[in-house]
């Protein structure tokens, strides 16, 4: 495990964040942080994804939609081959903001209590005190998740859900904003443990990166050879900005049309007989919250249908699961989404003209879902 600028929380902080559902409105030191004005939110934006663009090369959506899911108040699974720049992306994405930020990397023998914590006995006061794992941070790096047994996989479930943490019946709030950003490889079987239905579930998005174009991959070559850029990044926002980010973000205003399109996204995934899994509720809600964050990023108050259909793909492919023979027929969760919403009617709203089912006829993004730019 390692630390970036200083530790999360020393013993005292953490011993004194007693338990609580968290405020679904992000504090900071105990206050709640009043709205950022929408040139801020966008200064502070760009600054943030220039950064990260200067890092990874040719994946802006990538970027963006890493962004959107911290600003939404989520986690973020980033699957994919080797060598991609997975770790880079996180490590990039932590070091823009002036916060704490631990890493973990998950081995077959990490424990739960590496991640939570531990009470250990003082026998100097004869009193069991609390130790903070490597959780308490606003942004935790996971590498290879899983390459940890299914237990220590657990034991970031109350902490992603609930931003806390309970130890011998004792219960820490974590800081806010809390983000996990989890990595792992899907091609290598050997040694590792596959995330389990609620454990992804626990993501707000997953990132499939991808292989970079090649300019991309040219430029890679000529300004990563030397020294890593990540060595040379620096800090562009500040813990309160990013706070202030998200209230700014819950603002955003949901029309009931778009509401009820979002529901009727997850229900058509409950429903279709290619899918043995369709999404949850809690996708829902999150589907919601992306969209809102996109939203925000593309510099409107309000949300489009649109801003959920950018999103649906990252928010939803990973919770679904596959009918066996739409398997053996070759249909994947994405092109199974794609359908889905390529026969759902689009609802208007005051901002635009009434439309009719999207075509999905051209391949998305490897990072998006299918939509337009405003």
């Amino acid at each position: 495990m390692e630390s970036h600028r200083r530790t999360a929380n020393d013993v005292s902080a953490a011993t004194g964040n007693l338990a609580g559902v968290p405020d679904p409105v992000s504090r900071l030191n105990g206050h709640r942080p009043a709205a950022m004005d929408g040139e801020s939110f966008h200064a502070a934006s760009q600054r943030i994804l220039t950064t990260v663009n200067t890092v990874i090369d040719g994946k802006s959506d990538a970027a963006k939609l890493a962004l959107t899911v911290l600003l939404a108040q989520g986690h973020l699974l980033l699957e994919d081959v080797p060598g991609v720049g997975k770790t880079l992306l996180a490590k990039t994405l932590a070091r823009t903001i002036d916060c704490t930020v631990n890493r973990i990397q998950f081995t077959p023998d990490l424990l739960p209590s590496d991640v939570t914590g531990v009470s250990i006995y003082n026998q100097a006061s004869r009193l069991f005190e609390f130790r903070p794992g490597a959780v308490f941070a606003n942004i935790v790096i996971g590498d290879e998740i899983n390459r940890a047994s299914a237990k220590t996989q657990s034991a970031l479930l109350e902490c992603m859900e609930e931003h806390q943490v309970t130890v011998d019946g004792n219960s820490y709030r974590l800081d806010e904003p809390f983000m996990v950003v989890a990595t792992q490889n899907p091609i290598e079987m050997e040694g590792t443990y596959p995330l389990p239905e609620a454990q992804r579930d626990r993501f707000m998005a997953r990132i499939s990166m991808g292989y970079p174009d090649k300019d991309a991959e040219i430029e890679m070559l000529e300004t990563h050879q030397a020294t890593s850029p990540l060595a040379k990044v620096a800090a562009v926002v500040t813990t309160a900005d990013v706070a202030a980010m998200i209230a700014s973000v819950q603002q955003v205003y949901v029309s009931q049309a778009v509401k009820e399109y979002t529901v009727s996204v997850g229900r058509a995934t409950r429903e279709s007989p290619l899918l043995r899994l369709g999404a949850s509720p809690r996708s829902m809600l999150q589907l919601l919250r992306a969209a809102k964050a996109t939203a925000a990023l593309d510099g409107r108050d309000f949300v489009l249908p649109d801003d959920v259909l950018q999103v649906a793909e990252a928010v939803l492919a990973h919770r679904i699961i596959l009918d066996r023979k739409a398997a053996g027929a070759g249909e994947t969760p994405h092109s199974v989404l794609r359908g889905i919403l390529s026969r759902l009617p689009v609802p208007h709203t005051p901002a635009e003209p009434a439309r009719q089912p999207r075509s999905t006829g051209r391949s998305p993004a490897p990072v998006a879902g299918v939509g337009r730019n405003h």
